[in-house]
C-alpha cells in the first residue's frame, strides 16, 4: 500500500508512524480478523463487518499501543534507556497490555493498582511478568505512586491513550481493516480518550479519505464528548456503566488526543445503557462472542437508529472481551427489562 507522508499536525499521528507502528508490532501483536456478519447484514440491510480485537493476546486492543510506545522508545534510545522499567496505573485492559508488552520486549513493567483491586485481577496482571504493587484505596492513589516512580526511580510512564506513539498502534486497526476491506464506506469506534478511534481514523483518512468514522460514547459520563462541545478539555462524573472502559476522563492536560480526534471522526451518538446490555447478549447469542460492554456499543448505535448504513460497508470495532459472568447476567437481565418495557 503506497501512501505519501503529509505533513505532521498539530496531534502527531501521522500515517507514517502507523505505519512504522506496524513493522514494530509485527510478531508481538495478532493481525486479528475481519469477519462479515450475516446476520446483521440483513438486519441493517449493510454489508456489516466484525473487527475481533477479541482475539489479542490480552484480549483487547490495547495491546497495540502499548506495544508500539515501549518498542519506539527501545528503538529511538536504546534498551538501556528503560532499564528502570516502565509503570501505569489499570486494572483492565491499559494494565494487562502493558504486562504482557513488556513482558515480550524484556522490559521491567510495575503496574500500580488500588488496595480494593480483586486478587483475580492482580494475579491475571501478575502472570503476564509484571510486578504489581498495591497502593493506597483509590485509583488516583495508585497513579500518585506510578508519578512517584517516574520521578524517583526513573521509569517510564506507558499512557492509556493520550499519547502519538500510543495512538499509532491502535492505527494499525485501520491499516488492517483497508487491506481486508479496500472500500469500507464506514468504520464504528467506541470513544473514549480517543486514541483507539483516533488512531483508526488516521489511518483510513490518510489512505481512504472518503470513509466515514463514527464514534460512540455512553449516554452519560462522556468525557471526550463534553470536551468536544467546550473546545477544550473539561471532566466529566465518571458513572456505572456496562460499557465502563469507555468512562473516565481525558486528562485536562490532554496534548493529543482531544485534537485528533477533531480531525478525524465525521459523526457521533451516544447510547442508553439498555441498548448496549441488547448488544452484549445479541453478540453472543447470533454471533457466539463474548464481548464486553465498550465492544458492543457499535451495535447499540445501529440498533437505536443513530447512524443510517443502509448499503454501506460497515466495520465494528470489537475492541475487547474483557467482561466476567456476573456483568453478562447483569447485562441480561437489563436487556429482558428493556425488552418487557417495549424499549431499548
Amino acid at each position: 500500500m503506497k501512501v505519501d507522508s503529509p505533513p505532521c499536525p498539530s496531534h502527531g499521528v501521522t500515517l507514517d508512524e502507523i505505519f512504522k507502528a506496524r513493522g514494530r508490532i509485527a510478531g508481538q501483536v495478532t493481525r486479528t480478523p475481519l469477519v462479515l456478519s450475516r446476520a446483521l447484514s440483513e438486519r441493517f440491510d449493510a454489508e456489516v463487518y466484525l473487527k475481533l480485537e477479541t482475539l489479542q493476546p490480552t484480549g483487547a486492543f490495547k495491546l497495540r499501543g502499548a506495544t508500539n510506545m515501549i518498542a519506539a522508545l527501545i528503538e529511538r534510545h536504546g534498551r538501556e534507556a528503560l532499564a528502570q522499567g516502565v509503570t501505569t496505573a489499570s486494572t483492565g485492559n491499559h494494565g494487562r497490555a502493558v504486562a504482557y508488552a513488556a513482558s515480550s520486549l524484556g522490559v521491567p513493567a510495575v503496574i500500580c493498582l488500588s488496595r480494593l483491586v480483586p486478587a483475580n485481577k492482580v494475579a491475571a496482571i501478575e502472570a503476564l511478568g509484571a510486578e504489581v504493587r498495591r497502593v493506597g484505596a483509590s485509583q488516583d492513589e495508585a497513579f500518585e505512586e506510578v508519578a512517584r516512580l517516574v520521578q524517583e526511580e526513573g521509569m517510564t510512564l506507558i499512557p492509556p491513550f493520550d499519547d502519538p506513539l500510543i495512538a499509532a498502534g491502535q492505527g494499525t486497526i485501520g491499516i488492517e481493516i483497508l487491506e481486508d476491506l479496500p472500500r469500507v464506506d464506514r468504520v464504528i469506534v467506541g470513544l473514549s480518550g480517543g486514541g483507539l478511534l483516533g488512531g483508526i481514523g488516521a489511518a483510513l483518512k490518510g489512505v481512504r479519505p472518503q470513509a466515514r468514522i463514527s464514534g460512540v460514547s455512553l449516554s452519560a459520563g462522556a468525557a471526550m464528548c463534553e470536551s468536544l462541545k467546550a473546545g477544550k478539555p473539561v471532566a466529566v462524573e465518571e458513572v456505572e456503566s456496562l460499557g465502563d472502559s469507555l468512562g473516565g476522563g481525558i486528562g485536562l492536560d490532554n496534548r493529543c488526543t482531544l485534537a485528533l480526534v477533531e480531525a478525524v471522526m465525521d459523526d457521533h451518538c451516544q447510547v442508553s445503557e439498555g441498548a448496549i446490555a441488547q448488544a452484549m447478549v445479541d453478540m453472543l447469542e447470533s454471533e457466539k462472542l463474548l464481548v464486553e460492554g465498550a465492544a458492543a456499543v457499535g451495535l447499540a448505535a445501529l440498533a437505536e437508529g443513530h447512524l443510517e448504513v443502509k448499503g454501506e460497508r460497515v466495520v465494528l470495532v470489537l475492541s475487547g472481551n474483557g467482561v466476567s459472568l456476573d456483568t453478562l447476567d447483569q447485562a441480561r437481565r437489563l436487556a429482558a427489562d428493556c425488552a418487557s418495557q417495549g424499549q431499548r
